[in-house]
Formats: C-alpha cells, sequence, structure tokens
C-alpha cells in the first residue's frame, strides 16, 4: 500500500500545529477534542478527553498511526493509481475533512475520473468550517493543490 510521502506529512504537520494539551474544536467550541497533530477519537485510540495531556513523542507515533487510518481511506475508494504526492495531498484532505466526506468529494470524483486539472482545483472546495470559509483552510488547500500537481 502507498504512505504519505515526507512533504506530505510536513504538510499536515504545518497546518495541524502540534498541541501538547487536548482542545475544543475551533468551529464548535467543543466536540470534538483534539491533541497532538489533529488526532480526535474518531481515529482510534487514544480516546481525547478534556484536559488530556501527551509527550512530544506521542505526538508523532498518534500522527503515523492516524496516517495508516487515512491512507487506508483513500487507498480503497481509489481507481485510478495517484503519484506520491497526489497520494499525499490527497491523505491530507481526508486526514482534514474525514473519510466519508472525502469519498463523496468531487477531487476523488475527478480524480477518478482521469480529470487531474479538476481534481487539484477541487481542493479549493473544501475551505469552509461551519458553513463559513475559513483562511487557513484555504491556505491549506492551496498548498494541497501544489502538492497533488508536482509530479
Amino acid at each position: 500500500m502507498m504512505k504519505t510521502t515526507e512533504s506530505g506529512i510536513d504538510l499536515i504537520k504545518k497546518f495541524e500545529g502540534k498541541r501538547l494539551a487536548a482542545y475544543p474544536d475551533p468551529a464548535t467550541g467543543g466536540d470534538p477534542w483534539t491533541i497532538g497533530y489533529g488526532h480526535t477519537s474518531m481515529a482510534g485510540p487514544p480516546a481525547v478527553k478534556k484536559g488530556m495531556k501527551i509527550t512530544d513523542s506521542e505526538a508523532t507515533s498518534i500522527l503515523v498511526k492516524d496516517l495508516g487510518v487515512y491512507e487506508t481511506a483513500v487507498a480503497k475508494v481509489l481507481t485510478s493509481k495517484p503519484n506520491g504526492n497526489q497520494f499525499s495531498a490527497m491523505v491530507s484532505l481526508c486526514y482534514n475533512i474525514g473519510p466519508g466526506n472525502f469519498a463523496k468529494s468531487s477531487v476523488l470524483r475527478k480524480f477518478n475520473s482521469g480529470d487531474i486539472k479538476g481534481a487539484a482545483d477541487a481542493f479549493r472546495s473544501w475551505n469552509k468550517a461551519a458553513g463559513k470559509v475559513m483562511a487557513g483552510l484555504t491556505r491549506r488547500r492551496e498548498e494541497e493543490r501544489k502538492l497533488f500537481l508536482t509530479p
């Protein structure tokens, strides 16, 4: 199975940021609680709770474990073979929006149909949280798009 490239991991780390104490979802002010590099309980153990703290090395090991979940989710719905950067950009998107949303995304649909430019441009539509355009998500989608288009 394909793995996320170092460039993809760096992109995820950059935009998720590293937080060693649990914090509430910025869009909702509550659930899901998040820790490390954007880890939530939806990705599997450890379950994240208010007041939870982890170490730097735990943050990295949780990210590596979580990536396996999202790599599998992306690989499962691909019908075309991506290059490493395309795969990594899609894993980053899936990590951020969840496997269910990724499976229904225009990024996936266009990629699987062979429309690489359309798939790249479709990253841009995933820049909202709670219906509002977020500057950080807009920047992340542009970097994912750039990585996706890198041979």
